[in-house]
């Protein structure tokens, strides 16, 4: 690939150069939904943010397998082998199956993803599919002296794999520091070390999802299925894996020591996480009711936020801040987001109409240069939309006149903006309706200012040309007429 593109590994708490396995292949692994409610705001930026990684990827020309799991058994209330598996709960809550649960809010999350244009991975398993799989790889792990049975239940022994390896070699925590900051077992524990995970869970008579195994009836630990899944489609080492922040640990570590255990190797080349989402400055949590479904944000009826805000506005918004950032939602900073997407969105639609000189008055070459070296340091999108906006201002003084782009270099130019805008960045344009509304209006605005100007009515101009301006829409006023643009 001519492109190189280094990425944050959060393995090595540094940026280094992508070099997949294979020549022109990369394996991606991503955690997926808990499919048991409402898919949350933070867990979609998750999803697109690896929706961007995936598509510049493939826009540079790599095969990838993006794999992401579907969550459907094994995720207990505590995520420490306590409580209640969450989809068992939420089906004996609403007297239903757990694969009606399941189905439910699978449709919605896919429903979800689809509104932001996320594309669909190559492969999406799921935790309940890939049982038989879970169990060869506890026997693997069993036969390697890593994982003890206890009253039908499988445990993974950390501290006795830390002496071969390294736990918490992903979050950087010390074996010592984990121990102690651990509660004593009490005597009725069936773990022998404090650290010990489950692999595998004894279920109760009440509990709704079991399966056999060879230690009895029960149901896989929560960290057991992405090993499974992700070594199944990938291989025993792939190149990337990305999930939330909020996985690193101890979710991840238990994936890295999961699989060491089994093979020998560790199993991920580059460790990708992406950051979290605040709501007004404040974390999002449905107890403090500081909280957003994708569905009250795009419809408007919440309380948190003065509008309804498109998709595609959503999405924007979330590509002005880099993946590994925090990113706040507020009206304020939705606005000025879809402010920005109009104007970003009109001008690569002027491009079509731009008239062509002899030369340009830009250097286009290197303003697509510039594109590129924003996505190959660790898809820094924000950057990437900064200079796009620099093409944007470009565009709308080729528009008045006072700017010039030959004919070559506007295919270039219109080209590389597109595969951005809509091949890498995901973005679509609005309803058609929206924008012939807002060009019909201009229109009839820019038609009663040119009469007030005809007529020396300069105070009726300059309040037209001011208050559009308030309204994010700027005048210029030019020898060949007036004309307007998106600020």
């Amino acid at each position: 690939m001519d492109n190189q593109v280094f990425l944050y590994n959060s393995l090595k708490g540094e940026k280094e150069k992508l070099e997949p396995l294979h020549e022109g292949r990369i394996g991606m692994y991503v955690c997926g939904p808990t499919v048991y409610s409402d898919v949350h705001l933070g867990n979609c930026r998750t999803f697109i943010s690896f929706d961007m990684i995936y598509r510049y990827l493939s826009h540079l020309g790599y095969k990838v397998r993006y794999v992401r799991n579907i969550t459907d058994a094994g995720h207990l209330e505590g995520d420490a082998d306590e409580g209640e598996d969450k989809i068992a709960k939420k089906a004996r809550l609403e007297a239903l199956e757990p694969m009606e649960i399941v189905q439910r809010y699978t449709v919605d999350f896919r429903k979800v993803m689809g509104q932001f244009n996320a594309l669909p991975p190559s492969i999406e398993p799921t935790a309940t599919g890939h049982i038989i799989e879970q169990i060869e790889i506890i026997k693997t792990i069993i036969d390697n002296g890593l994982a003890y049975e206890s009253n039908g239940s499988v445990y993974f022994d950390v501290e006795k794999y830390n002496e071969k390896h390294d736990y918490g070699i992903l979050s950087k925590r010390k074996i010592e520091d984990l121990i102690s900051n651990t509660r004593e077992l009490d005597g009725q524990s069936e773990k022998r070390g404090r650290l010990d995970f489950a692999l595998w869970k004894n279920a109760s008579p009440t509990h709704i999802m079991r399966w056999p195994s060879p230690w009895g009836i029960g149901f896989p630990g929560w960290h057991l299925e992405c090993t499974a899944m992700s070594t199944k489609y990938l291989g025993d080492q792939f190149d990337i894996h990305g999930g939330g922040m909020d996985l690193k640990f101890p979710h991840h570590e238990c994936e890295i020591a999961q699989a060491t255990a089994t093979t020998g190797v560790n199993p991920v080349r580059y460790w990708l996480h992406a950051n979290m989402l605040t709501l007004n400055g404040k974390k999002m949590s449905k107890s403090t009711g500081n909280t957003l479904l994708p569905a009250e944000l795009f419809s408007g009826e919440n309380d948190v936020l003065e509008k309804a805000y498109d998709p595609m506005v959503v999405r924007f918004f979330m590509m002005q801040a880099h993946y590994r950032s925090m990113l706040d939602f507020s009206s304020d900073a939705l606005t000025a987001s879809e402010k920005g997407f109009n104007k970003l969105m009109m001008a690569y639609a002027d491009l079509v109409a731009l008239k062509t000189s002899n030369e340009s008055s830009e250097d286009v070459d290197a303003l697509i240069a510039s594109f590129y070296e924003a996505m190959n340091d660790d898809f820094n999108t924000p950057v990437l939309i900064a200079k796009m906006f620099e093409a944007v201002n470009w565009i709308n003084k080729i528009k008045d006149g006072s700017a010039t782009i030959s004919k070559s270099d506007l295919q270039k130019l219109s080209d590389t903006m597109g595969a951005m805008i809509f091949d890498v960045l995901g973005l679509q344009t609005v309803e058609a309706g929206d924008n012939a509304v807002l060009e019909a209006t201009m229109e009839i605005i820019m038609e009663i200012r040119k009469n007030a100007r005809e007529q020396k009515d300069w105070t009726t101009s300059d309040l037209i040309r001011d208050k559009l301006s308030d309204a994010g829409i700027n005048i210029k006023d030019s020898k060949e007429g007036a004309s307007w643009s998106l600020n």
